[in-house]
């Protein structure tokens, strides 16, 4: 979708549809107003009726039969003006390029929600509404043989009246743009079968950025993972016939400094191994590698916007299969930290390649270490699907990371990591065993991660229960959410290290 900022009066512009806004139970104003009184108060009639009364993502489609130049007005809801914010900004913006796509609208023309009446500040707004535009149109069709047979909204012109607000408009709409194009990357690795992500298509997949944003990229194959001792990683891996590959990217080194590191499990299918998963559900495993998604989507985010830096990301990839070659519940692995691990289920993979990606964070001596892994379903029982599992080490990293997830609306929970929990994963055989079973299994999981980032501050995000939505809201459709590209690319322009 291409957007564009525009100075001018939306209720003169020529399109197939503008669109205006309205908060609950309030008289049109502002661009509304201009717009109404265009229609001969239309709207207003609309609203003494009962009809439409502005309430969230409500939307009211009027046909002005002549009376502007567009074909048509799209009124989207605000809720109520106490409740405002940046997330309902979001919200709307994508509840009204939906319905404009679900209308056949290619073209057209809106204003900014809330920054009027709303108080919002004009740059982030627009970028709120830019991502949410572009994200809420998201169609993943790369498997339908008539998928180019239907065309979405291809362009959207933000009409600003305030020729002094045109500059930060465009600012933000540029960042928009470009982390709203990392996270439908995101969504797509995550959406493609696991026959075609592939840990190879990860490592071409993060060439092709670094070669398109500035980013540096090394991958290491198996030799060189040998070589580095990473046990944990290549055990997980040798029952496949895909060869694990380890990413490095590294944005702006020439910044200096000790970089905030951004590490993303990259499982790209999951059968549990020997521990087989269940038939049902299992087609989901492809997106087991979100976190690495998000890494690879946020480094292009970080990339596109120059973020001021350095920033480093780490991508373990592998493939988790049960051949006569697999790892067996009952090995040891040692790990490239020198500590062995017990392995009670080999579905408890994803620790495993973490623990040597954690590991390796280490010699970049970072300001910051995050992780993101769809890692336990117990974090699923606990949270839900609207939140985000955090553990760590750090309480101001810890602070950092639920703020950027306050501001994206991808939101983090505190959760403990206490003694308590690494005794649970103590081993009679090795350093520690990889899972501390059913109870506080998210908890337990973190503590084995714990294990390998204690040089460093670090947070661990659970995703598994955020990373995929079973149902459409106003800017994420059904399927691959993509969750946690826009928080590390928020984490990423904020970081304040100690």
């Amino acid at each position: 979708m291409k957007i564009t900022v525009q100075q001018g009066e939306i209720q003169k512009k020529a399109d197939e549809a503008i669109v205006v806004n309205l908060f609950k139970d309030v008289k049109p104003g502002g661009a509304t107003g201009a717009v109404d009184k265009a229609l001969g108060g239309l709207l207003g009639a609309v609203l003494d009726s009962g009809d439409f009364s502005g309430k969230l993502n409500q939307t009211l489609a009027l046909y002005p039969n002549g009376k502007i130049p567009a074909q048509r007005v799209l009124v989207v809801g605000l809720g109520k003006q106490k409740d405002f914010d940046l997330e309902a900004a979001r919200q709307a913006a994508g509840t009204a390029a939906r319905q404009l796509q679900d209308l056949g609208v290619k073209h057209a023309s809106t204003i900014l929600h809330g920054t009027g009446a709303g108080g919002l500040d004009l740059e982030p707004a627009a970028q709120a509404a830019t991502e949410a535009s572009v994200l809420s149109c998201y169609r993943f069709a790369h498997y339908k043989s008539n998928a180019t047979s239907k065309k979405g909204l291809d362009r959207l012109t933000v009409v600003e009246f305030d020729k002094g607000k045109i500059a930060r408009a465009r600012r933000g709409v540029q960042a928009g743009l470009h982390i709203a194009a990392a996270t439908c990357l995101a969504r797509d690795l995550i959406n493609h079968p696991g026959n075609t992500v592939t840990p190879s298509y990860l490592a071409r997949t993060a060439r092709q950025l670094a070669r398109q944003h500035g980013l540096s990229c090394k991958v290491i194959d198996e030799t060189g993972m040998k070589r580095l001792g990473m046990g944990a990683l290549l055990g997980v891996s040798q029952g496949s016939r895909q060869p694990a590959r380890f990413i490095v990217l590294e944005h702006n080194k020439k910044a200096g400094g000790k970089p905030l590191v951004l590490v993303g499990k990259g499982v790209t299918f999951d059968t549990g191994g020997i521990s087989l998963k269940p038939v049902a559900g299992m087609g989901d495993m492809k997106g087991d590698m979100s976190g690495a998604a998000a890494v690879l989507g946020a480094m292009q985010a970080i990339g596109a916007l120059k973020v001021p830096r350095y920033v480093v990301g780490l991508v373990p990839a592998v493939e988790n299969m049960p051949d006569g070659n697999a790892y067996r519940p009952g090995d040891v692995l040692t790990s490239m930290a020198g500590k062995t691990i017990e392995i009670i289920s080999t579905d408890a993979e994803g620790r495993l390649i973490l623990a040597d990606a954690l590991t390796y964070a280490q010699r970049y001596k970072p300001s910051g270490v995050i992780d993101l892994a769809t890692l336990t379903g117990a974090c699923v029982v606990g949270l839900g699907h609207e939140v985000s599992g955090m553990m760590g080490n750090d309480e101001e990293m810890a602070e950092q990371v639920h703020r950027a997830g306050e501001l994206t609306r991808e939101r983090v929970w505190p959760l403990p990591l206490w003694d308590e929990h690494r005794d649970l994963i103590k081993s009679d055989v090795a350093d520690m065993k990889n899972s501390g079973g059913r109870s506080g299994g998210a908890l337990t999981a973190a503590a084995l991660l714990s294990e390998f980032a204690q040089d460093y501050p670090w947070a661990h995000l659970d995703i598994a229960g955020t990373a995929r939505a079973s149902k459409s809201s106003p800017y994420v459709p059904k399927g691959a959410v993509g969750v946690g590209v826009r928080l590390l690319t928020q984490l990423a322009r904020d970081w304040t290290a100690k």
